[in-house]
């Protein structure tokens, strides 16, 4: 049974993890027959956005506490993620992904990458091991990939797609439920709620991403 890690930044669309695009993501993978291993950096969030308001709170969450909720509990410090116990890793999107796993809701194009999202990304791809990543977490493998000039999507929005570019990928336009899929580098992408409307185009997104990744990982084990 193919194991699939899953990175997972927080617990709220504005701050943290996008909660349907991940709780979709568990599903789609448990669909798939595969079993999912959720982790996350132990760290103080980026910063806490009231959900009703959208406003900013005054108070400290922490990304691996607030993802816990996610994962009910089963869930680990991305400290301790070692590439060779993972077939495929994939990030859900949501702020969190540009705000706690990298700096891009800040800094754009110059963002940096957590160190331990950054080791644990390099690892699968030095592994030759597949990445998948949904709605605006696309950016992190421009920023650490980019010189290998990775084909990925983040839907179709402009500025989005001419900051991955400048990163160095090679952007890809694709409809809401659509997969970008990069064979050479391994790598799967899917816009999500970068154009999604509805719920269930999260679900078709997510089971279209996670079959890609598993054909990606397929392909890995019989070379």
């Amino acid at each position: 049974m193919p194991k699939i890690g899953i990175i997972l930044s927080g617990c709220g669309v504005k701050d943290g993890s996008e909660i349907h695009e991940a709780t979709l993501l568990l599903l789609a993978i448990d669909k798939a027959g595969a079993t999912a291993l959720c982790f996350a950096p132990d760290k103080d969030q980026a910063d806490v956005v009231d959900h009703v308001t959208g406003k900013a709170a005054r108070e400290k969450r922490n990304v691996l506490v607030e993802s816990a909720r996610i994962a009910r509990g089963e869930i680990r410090d991305l400290r301790e993620a070692k590439t060779d116990e993972l077939d495929a890793v994939i990030l859900p999107g949501g702020f969190g992904a540009a705000k706690n796993l990298c700096s891009f809701a800040e800094e754009g194009a110059q963002c940096q990458v957590d160190p331990e999202v950054a080791r644990v990304l390099r690892g699968m791809r030095q592994a030759g091991k597949p990445i998948g990543a949904a709605c605006i977490a696309p950016v992190l493998l421009a920023r650490l990939f980019g010189s290998d000039k990775p084909v990925l999507t983040i839907g179709s929005d402009p500025g989005t797609a001419r900051a991955v570019e400048s990163m160095g990928a090679r952007h890809e336009v694709a409809l809401v439920t659509g997969v970008s899929v990069d064979p050479a580098l391994r790598l799967a992408t899917t816009p999500c709620y970068m154009l999604a409307t509805r719920i269930s185009q999260i679900a078709e997104g997510m089971e279209n991403l996670v079959k890609a990744v598993l054909e990606l990982a397929s392909a890995t084990a019989k070379r």
